[in-house]
């Protein structure tokens, strides 16, 4: 169902971003585990990331180890980006090429605090954020994610992405080792330019840039081309040459999202403020034009709870 094989999984095959993000929200589904990102992440064996270990793990600092994973990180995930930036915070921040984001819960906390545990592992030190953030919607305890990460998390927000004093980067490696970290950028290198990526479609992109607007009531098609460095007018003709509207893709986005907003525990008002809408009574109107419901009665024939 989700794009997975037995073999692949024996043969430990390349599996793609997407069917990743799928397997663990079926997995949460299955196990009734509602932080199974987290429940992965924190068992994980952070040498299984191959040559993304080793290069950061033989880097002299932790901020340099950091660097090292901006530049590589697909070769071990080729629509994962890591950003980071220099300010009054270390700001390190998670985004996806070419994979719809708003499909996704799991994957993003999983990714995160893997990359937490390994700047731990790094330095041999609990390192703490000064703060972790995410895209997606959260409700009920947040309790065990705010202790494993250690400072607040915050939901609904316009990025995921950890921010660190500044100071943090300047600790050393404990395993630095020049001539290995030599070694290992020289195959990562090689990796990457051997790597071809065929997953920045447009359209994903701008629905990636809509999320996380769409609960702040910001989801315009001026704000969205701003954020994406393009005019108003650029932006509209890159849609048309793709046969695709601005209007269409956000109507497209807030159905995804509702259907799988409703399958889930969440209030109709939660569900309208978190699909941008301004009143209740525009999302239920819109239910019923996407499946022939209203939301209280879709939601019943998927045998859920009002």
């Amino acid at each position: 169902m989700c794009g997975l094989s037995s073999v692949a999984l024996a043969d430990r095959k390349r599996i793609s971003v997407i069917s990743q993000i799928d397997f663990l929200n079926q997995v949460s589904r299955a196990t009734k585990d509602e932080w199974i990102g987290l429940t992965l992440a924190a068992n994980f064996d952070l040498r299984e990331l191959g040559l993304l270990y080793y290069v950061a793990a033989s880097s002299s600092r932790l901020g340099d180890a950091l660097k090292r994973l901006e530049r590589y990180v697909s070769v071990a995930n080729e629509a994962l980006i890591i950003r980071i930036e220099k300010g009054a915070a270390y700001r390190v921040s998670l985004s996806y090429t070419g994979v719809p984001r708003h499909l996704d819960r799991h994957q993003a906390e999983f990714l995160a605090l893997l990359l937490l545990r390994l700047c731990r592992r790094l330095v041999g030190k609990k390192i703490e954020p000064l703060s972790a953030s995410f895209v997606h919607p959260r409700s009920g305890d947040q309790r065990l994610i705010q202790t494993l990460f250690g400072c607040p998390v915050q939901f609904q927000a316009y990025e995921d992405e950890l921010n660190f004093d500044p100071a943090v980067m300047e600790i050393p490696v404990a395993g630095a080792d020049p001539f290995l970290n030599e070694l290992m950028v020289r195959n990562c290198e090689e990796a990457v330019a051997a790597r071809v990526n065929n997953f920045s479609r447009f359209r994903t992109i701008v629905e990636n840039a809509i999320a996380p607007l769409l609960p702040h009531g910001e989801a315009q098609a001026k704000k969205v081309a701003l954020g994406l460095g393009l005019s108003e007018r650029t932006f509209a003709r890159r849609l048309a040459s793709e046969g695709l509207s601005f209007g269409e893709i956000l109507d497209q986005l807030r159905r995804d999202l509702a259907a799988r907003y409703l399958a889930e525990n969440l209030s109709a008002s939660h569900i309208a403020w978190l699909l941008g809408f301004n009143q209740q009574g525009s999302f239920s109107h819109a239910c019923r034009r996407w499946t022939g419901k209203s939301p209280t009665e879709h939601r019943r024939s998927l045998g859920r709870a009002a």
